[in-house]
């Protein structure tokens, strides 16, 4: 069986501005402060919320598969802050997302990410033996809303994060 080629992308520290166009990258505020445009603008209107902790194993920093949601919007963030690598591409109608508009973003510290509606994401990557992430969805978002494109089946291809 032939390998699959690999495309290395270098993964970029997450900000508020680089992530806009996937989604918003959401940090602590002052108790009190009032709902205003930089707390997490969420769409969990097609369903029942689903927040739940979940825990992943070491996986590497390697794949060929991306998903999106067109349902709603989705939120994830490291429980223990650690660093942690999403790669996302950004919405659109198309049935699968340009290879070459993937970004990598590296996370850390007290945040995390919402994930605009249709934003493909692949991911959380990190280098730990395992950690757990904060996931807002829908309660079926994994059941009726996950697109998965396979980029090894259509390109032959697959991605490395650095």
């Amino acid at each position: 069986m032939r390998m699959p080629a690999t495309r290395t992308l270098s993964a970029v520290p997450g900000t508020i501005e680089v992530f806009a166009p996937f989604g918003q990258l959401v940090g602590p505020t002052p108790d009190g402060k009032p709902f205003d445009a930089d707390d997490a603008q969420l769409d969990l209107s097609q369903g029942t919320p689903r927040l739940y902790i979940m825990r992943l194993q070491f996986r590497g920093r390697r794949f060929h598969r991306i998903t999106r949601h067109q349902r709603c919007t989705q939120c994830l963030g490291t429980v223990s802050g650690q660093p942690w690598f999403l790669a996302v591409a950004p919405p659109s109608r198309a049935p699968e997302p340009d290879p070459d508009t993937i970004a990598v973003f590296r996370m850390e510290g007290p945040c995390f990410l919402k994930l605009a509606v249709g934003t493909w994401h692949a991911g959380p990557y990190f280098d730990a033996d395992q950690l757990d992430f904060y996931n807002l969805e829908l309660s079926d978002t994994n059941l009726i809303d996950r697109q998965t494109h396979d980029f090894r089946s259509s390109h032959g291809f697959e991605f490395a994060i650095a």
